[in-house]
C-alpha cells in the first residue's frame, strides 16, 4: 500500500472499511504528520490528539461491528471560524483565544456525526475578513506548501494548506468573497463554494451573510465525497434546499452534457489587470473544455467595480467585523486585535443605517448584472485569481487602510458569485514558469452544483492535477500547540 497519506480521502475511506487500516492508525499518521510539518506552513491553530485517538478508537468499534457512516473513522479538521463543542473556538484572533463553545455549529455536528474524527482546528485570519492569514494567533503566517514564502491566501487557508501539503485527506472550509475557491487555487486544490442553502445557513457563528461552508480537497471525487456529508437542511435555514438524488449520481447524470460556458479574464477593477500567465491557462482550460465538446464564448466581464462600489465591500466588511468585535469581544481584550480589524472597526463606528442600507443595494445590481449577462449559459469560466499567491506582507505594504484595495486587485473574481448565491468551483489551471499554482473558477446555475462538478471532473480527467504533489517543507516542525481546554465529550 502506498504511504496512508498519499492515498485519495476515498481510497482512504476504503480502506477504513475493508479493515486495512485502522482509524487509530490513520489518524495517529495524520497528527505525527502535522506535529512534524506544520510549523513550516502555518495551517493549524489547533491540535487535540487525546480526543482524536479517543475518537479513532469509537470509530473502530463502530467499523468492526459494521455501524459506520459515510465518513466513520477518516480524519478531518474544522475551520477556525465554525464552533466546535468543547473545544477552543478562537475565530483567527489573539481576543478570543481563551474561547470554548458549548455546542457545535451545525455542519460540524452534521460531520461528527457522519463519523469523522476531528484532528483540531484550520487556521484563518481575524473574523475570516481577509484573504491571507498573518498568524498573529499562532506566530506564523498560513502559507502555500509550494512556496513557504507565500500565503496559501484565505479565509480557509489553514484547510487548504494541509490538504496540500498531506496532513489532512480534505479539510472544512467557508467562503464569503472566495475564501475556499482562492486557497483552493494557491495550493493546486479543487475547493466548492456551493449554491446557498445547500449547506445549511441556519444561525451559526460566522459573520458575512454571503458565506456558505464547504469542503477543500485534492481530487473532485474526494470534493463529492465533502459535499455530500456537509450538504444538509435544517429548521431555520432562509434559503435551504436539498438534492433530490445523491449529489454523486447527479454528477454523473451531467457528466454527458453538453454546456454553453461563458468566459472572461478581465478582472473588472481599474487598477488590476490579470497576469498574462493566469490569462493563458484560462484559455487552456477552455480549449480542454471545447474539445470535451462544450461551447465556450468569451465575453466581456459583465460588470466593473466603480468607486461607489468598491466603498460598498468597505461598509459590508467593517459593518460585519465592528459587530463580531462588539458582539464577542470584551472591551478589555480589543487592544490585541490587529491593525486591520481596529481600522475597519473605526470605520464600522462611522457608519449610518442608510450607509449600509445604500452599500447592500449597489451589490445587489451588482449581482443582478451578472445573472442578466449570463442568463444564456449554463456556467462561467474566469480566472480565481489575478495573480500567483503573493509573497507574505504583500496585502499589509501599505498600511491597513490600504489592505481592503490590495484584497479586491488579487481576489477581485471571486465576490460576484456570493453575491448572486451561485456555487463556484475552484480547479488547478497549471503552474506559472517559477512554479506556482494557478486556478480557474467555474461557476453554474443556481441550484445545479452537480454541473460544475461535473465540469470540474471532465478537467481533472486531463489534467491530472493530484500527480503534482508539493516537496514536504524543510525545518523546524512544532505545528500547532495541543488545545489546553479540551473537555472530553461523551459517545
Amino acid at each position: 500500500m502506498s504511504e496512508l497519506h498519499e492515498l485519495s480521502a476515498g481510497a482512504q475511506l476504503d480502506a477504513l472499511r475493508r479493515r486495512e487500516v485502522s482509524s487509530h492508525e490513520l489518524t495517529r499518521h495524520y497528527l505525527e504528520r502535522i506535529a512534524r510539518l506544520d510549523g513550516r506552513l502555518g495551517a493549524f491553530t489547533t491540535v487535540w490528539p487525546e480526543v482524536a485517538l479517543a475518537e479513532a478508537t469509537r470509530a473502530d468499534a463502530r467499523l468492526a461491528a459494521g455501524e459506520g457512516d459515510r465518513l466513520t473513522g477518516l480524519p478531518l479538521a474544522i475551520k477556525d471560524l465554525c464552533s466546535t463543542a468543547g473545544v477552543r473556538t478562537t475565530f483567527g484572533t489573539r481576543a478570543l483565544s481563551e474561547t470554548v463553545p458549548p455546542t457545535d455549529d451545525s455542519t460540524v455536528a452534521r460531520l461528527r456525526s457522519a463519523g469523522a474524527v476531528l484532528l483540531g482546528k484550520t487556521s484563518a485570519p481575524e473574523f475570516g475578513a481577509a484573504c491571507f492569514t498573518d498568524g498573529e494567533l499562532t506566530g506564523r503566517p498560513s502559507v502555500t506548501p509550494y512556496d513557504l514564502e507565500r500565503y496559501a491566501s484565505g479565509s480557509s487557508s489553514g484547510a487548504a494548506g494541509a490538504v496540500a501539503a498531506r496532513l489532512l485527506p480534505l479539510a472544512h472550509g467557508s467562503d464569503s468573497a472566495g475564501s475556499i475557491r482562492t486557497p483552493a487555487a494557491t495550493c493546486n486544490l479543487v475547493g466548492i463554494k456551493p449554491s446557498r442553502g445547500l449547506i445549511s445557513t441556519a444561525p451559526r457563528s460566522t459573520f458575512f451573510a454571503s458565506g456558505t461552508e464547504g469542503p477543500i480537497a485534492r481530487t473532485v471525487d474526494d470534493l463529492v465525497i465533502g459535499l455530500e456529508a456537509m450538504a444538509h437542511s435544517q429548521p431555520g435555514d432562509l434559503y435551504g434546499w436539498s438534492h433530490s438524488t445523491p449529489i454523486a449520481e447527479t454528477v454523473r447524470q451531467w457528466a454527458s452534457r453538453r454546456l454553453r460556458i461563458a468566459m472572461w479574464t478581465e478582472s473588472g477593477v481599474s487598477s488590476a489587470s490579470t497576469d498574462p500567465e493566469i490569462v493563458a491557462a484560462a484559455h487552456r482550460t477552455a480549449e480542454v473544455l471545447r474539445e470535451t465538446g462544450h461551447d465556450v464564448v468569451e465575453i466581456a466581464v459583465p460588470a466593473g467595480f466603480d468607486e461607489k462600489l468598491i466603498r460598498s465591500f468597505t461598509v459590508t466588511f467593517a459593518a460585519a467585523v465592528s459587530a463580531a468585535v462588539e458582539q464577542a469581544v470584551p472591551e478589555r481584550r480589543r487592544a490585541t486585535l490587529t491593525d486591520f480589524t481596529q481600522y475597519l472597526v473605526d470605520c464600522g463606528k462611522r457608519l449610518s443605517a442608510a450607509d449600509l442600507a445604500m452599500a447592500q443595494a449597489r451589490q445587489a445590481a451588482h449581482a443582478s448584472s451578472f445573472l442578466a449577462a449570463l442568463n444564456e449559459f449554463d456556467a462561467a469560466l474566469t480566472p480565481a485569481t489575478t495573480a500567483p499567491p503573493v509573497p507574505i506582507g504583500h496585502f499589509t505594504a501599505d498600511g491597513a487602510d490600504g489592505v481592503l484595495g490590495l484584497m479586491l486587485e488579487w481576489s477581485c473574481h471571486t465576490p460576484w458569485a456570493n453575491l448572486t448565491g451561485q456555487q463556484a468551483v475552484s480547479v488547478p489551471a497549471g503552474f506559472t514558469r517559477s512554479g506556482l499554482p494557478m486556478g480557474v473558477q467555474i461557476v453554474g446555475r443556481h441550484q445545479e452544483d452537480a454541473a460544475v462538478v461535473a465540469v470540474a471532473k471532465q478537467l481533472e480527467d486531463v489534467q491530472r492535477w493530484d500527480e503534482n504533489v508539493p516537496p514536504e517543507p524543510q525545518g523546524r516542525g512544532g505545528g500547532a500547540v495541543p488545545d489546553a481546554h479540551l473537555k472530553e465529550r461523551s459517545e
